[in-house]
């Protein structure tokens, strides 16, 4: 069973055809949002709005652990998180769709974590995304003839804040491609339940002092609302090969 996590920008699946709405408890509380289950381009799928259906939750707020062990519990196998992130790389503008193989983890003080006393989890994290996961996306984006990266870094920052130029500096020094600021711990949540999991990425501004002028949410939710259509496009045509 598939289910996608949206974040900015796709906090409701449009198409998606619900069949139920589940608040499902768990040992760390709530969900971000209640858990939709319904049908998605034919298939049935999972959808959570990572931030709330209001986008309510700052990056660092997102209960992470409820949200991955409630997916868990439903018999969720695979999931596509979708992330709103800044450029580093000149290539990666505006509307560009990532698709990382990497990424280097910036935040602090996130329960990061499953582990427990007496039962400490040290989860093989070399490689962070389901090497299969992304070829099925690449694959799919081939085929409908969509624009994507095939890889990428992505730095994943505290926030709510955005970064000053100089941290952009050090993060391209570090080798990021992109930044953004909910990639993990979700990532690594999904890795301790042996779930697969893929990121896929839209650059929604240039990243600070890479842009011309100041960064405005204007500007963002403007290319917000031209690159999900591109995302949902992609998706849809993806969860066909992996269910």
């Amino acid at each position: 069973m598939l289910a996608i996590i949206g974040g900015s920008g796709l906090t409701t699946l449009d198409g998606l055809t619900l069949l139920e709405s589940l608040n499902v408890e768990t040992p760390y509380g709530a969900t971000s949002a209640p858990i939709e289950k319904g049908v998605f381009a034919g298939r049935d799928v999972y959808f959570l709005a990572r931030h709330g259906k209001n986008h309510g939750f700052a990056p660092h707020e997102v209960n992470y652990r409820a949200n991955l062990w409630a997916l868990e519990s439903l018999g969720v196998t695979a999931i596509i998180g979708v992330n709103a992130v800044g450029g580093i790389s000149a290539e990666m503008g505006p509307e560009s769709i990532v698709i990382p193989d990497q990424l280097i983890d910036y935040t602090w003080g996130r329960e990061s974590s499953f582990s427990s006393v007496g039962d400490v989890i040290h989860a093989d994290f070399t490689f962070p995304y389901t090497q299969s996961l992304r070829e099925q996306l690449l694959a799919t984006a081939k085929e409908i003839e969509l624009s994507v990266f095939s890889q990428g870094v992505y730095g994943v920052t505290q926030g709510p804040r955005l970064e000053t130029a100089a941290e952009i500096n050090k993060l391209e020094k570090d080798g990021c491609d992109i930044v953004g600021m909910t990639a993990m711990p979700e990532a690594i949540l999904a890795r301790e339940l042996d779930l697969e999991y893929v990121n896929l990425s839209l650059v929604v501004n240039m990243a600070a002092g890479r842009s011309e002028g100041v960064i405005t949410m204007d500007e963002i939710y403007r290319v917000l609302d031209i690159g999900m259509i591109h995302i949902r496009r992609l998706i849809a045509e993806a969860i066909k090969r992996i269910l």
